[in-house]
């Protein structure tokens, strides 16, 4: 638990230093003899500034209680309900390690920015409407003294999700479930569709359903650069670097069936400084993997999934990045701003973007098609070949569309049942999970940092029971199959 590890730390800073002594004199005469050096070297050197040989700024803290492993809206979201949770003002020192502090290739901005609540697992569901408060009361949650209000830009407009025939008693049963969790959601036939929205071709559609609260998009950038803010205003550390180490204890024990296991326990996380070959070490209780697409290699580092095939300790991490495309085109004749996110039974899905007529969107590849994630270009053939002629099939004035730009971002796709890992990993006792939400985890940031600040500080999930989305899932192959993937 966090407390006991913490009074261990505290044990051992206040025995390994002492406070206030040194040998041969108080902490006041070493501070007296040090202010004497620096005017003499003063002296010899007129009109330089003090400054220490070797700026150690950019380094993180030798030691902190958790340390989180990237910087993006989960990881930051784990670390906001850290602290807010926290008994006493100050007890948990945080360390927030990200490796690209321009956030360039983050996913969380490279999003389209949507929420929604139309899942079919009852988990996301609370998840997403969790979420939707927070972001509804941001000023609330994350307002900054002197600090001027966030204002995510949140557009309310819905989701719109199509099925077949084929599809229309899967689409029944989610919204059943949506409900029950107390999501607004209608179900619309062909008929009703076509009247609400008239820009729509309805040929192959037997039923919708459309997002009546809480559901739409807003600016990912604007809630990331929000948590960094108040997590600065909180005292959260943060460092620019690469986590390239653990250094980790190991102790030995029997299952009840008879299976050996190895339980191991990290101390210390080797960061790697940006553009160097220098690192640092830093001693921790506590880390919480929040890596995205990297994750998977994160987990690797602590030696998760090394050992023997079928058993736990070779049981991984399914997390692997996968590319996706998001394209930006103008179309005169386009649906208005009553237009909600559309997205099609073909995969294709799309939304507007501002007031000019301008829209978003794309659809997922199949397996065969997954293009090269060892870079971010954009397949401009792909757009042609694959999503245009099913956006112009469903909205027919997209056929004049004209696409004016285009990015690529990744997922954090969880091969085993695309849907999130949380909570600590079986056998790495103190290492959490904050990953693998494939594609919605910005949407649903907010309440799985709280859940797994839960698990960290408690023991145990509150709010949200998300035991479903344990690690042990994978080992006992037990999925938690989300149908609901844009």
């Amino acid at each position: 638990m966090l407390r006991r590890a913490l009074r261990l730390r505290l044990g051992q800073c206040l025995s390994g230093r002492g406070l206030g002594t040194y040998r041969g004199g108080s902490t006041l005469d070493c501070d007296g003899k040090v202010s004497k050096i620096k005017k003499k070297i003063q002296s010899i050197f007129p009109g330089r500034a003090w400054s220490p040989l070797y700026d150690t700024s950019h380094l993180p803290p030798e030691r902190s209680d958790v340390v989180i492993v990237g910087g993006g809206v989960l990881g930051l979201s784990v670390a906001y309900w850290l602290k807010r949770l926290e008994k006493q003002q100050g007890a948990i020192q945080v360390l927030v390690v990200e490796r690209d502090h321009t956030y360039a290739r983050a996913s969380t901005v490279l999003s389209v920015g949507g929420i929604r609540q139309q899942f079919s697992l009852p988990e996301n569901v609370q998840l997403s409407l969790f979420s939707a408060e927070f972001l509804r009361n941001i000023n609330e949650y994350l307002a900054v003294v002197d600090d001027p209000p966030l204002d995510l830009q949140f557009n309310p407009s819905g989701y719109l999700l199509l099925a077949s025939e084929e599809g229309a008693a899967i689409m029944e049963r989610n919204v059943k479930i949506q409900r029950q969790e107390g999501a607004k959601v209608c179900l619309m036939s062909p008929e009703q569709l076509q009247k609400k929205f008239p820009w729509i071709n309805t040929e192959g559609v037997a039923l919708a359903s459309y997002g009546l609260e809480n559901e739409g998009w807003f600016d990912p950038w604007c809630l990331l650069q929000g948590l960094r803010r108040k997590l600065q205003s909180m005292g959260v550390l943060f460092c620019q670097g690469e986590v390239t180490r653990f250094i980790s204890s190991s102790s030995h024990m029997e299952t009840a069936s008879g299976e050996q296991v190895t339980l191991k326990r990290i101390h210390e996380v080797h960061v790697k400084m940006d553009h160097s070959q220098e690192f640092q070490p830093v001693e921790c209780a506590l880390v919480v993997n929040a890596a995205g697409a990297w994750s998977g290699q994160i987990a690797e580092l602590a030696g998760i999934g090394t050992g023997p095939p079928g058993t736990m300790q070779g049981t991984k991490l399914p997390v692997e990045p996968r590319k996706r495309y998001v394209y930006l085109w103008h179309c005169p004749q386009g649906p208005g701003l009553e237009a909600p996110l559309v997205a099609d039974p073909s995969g294709a899905y799309f939304r507007r973007e501002g007031l000019g007529n301008n829209y978003l969107g794309s659809c997922s590849p199949t397996e065969e098609e997954e293009p090269d994630p060892g870079n971010l270009e954009v397949d401009y053939d792909f757009f042609q070949e694959k999503v245009w002629p099913r956006l112009a099939q469903r909205v027919p004035a997209f056929e004049t569309l004209k696409v004016r730009s285009a990015w690529a971002g990744y997922y954090d796709y969880n091969t085993f049942d695309q849907n999130g890992v949380v909570g600590p990993h079986p056998l790495v006792i103190n290492m959490y999970f904050a990953t693998g939400f494939s594609g919605h985890g910005l949407q649903q940031a907010p309440a799985v940092g709280r859940a797994v600040a839960e698990m960290m500080l408690e023991g145990h999930f509150q709010t949200i029971n998300l035991s479903p989305f344990l690690f042990g899932r994978f080992y006992f192959g037990e999925k938690a199959q989300e149908h609901c993937i844009l």
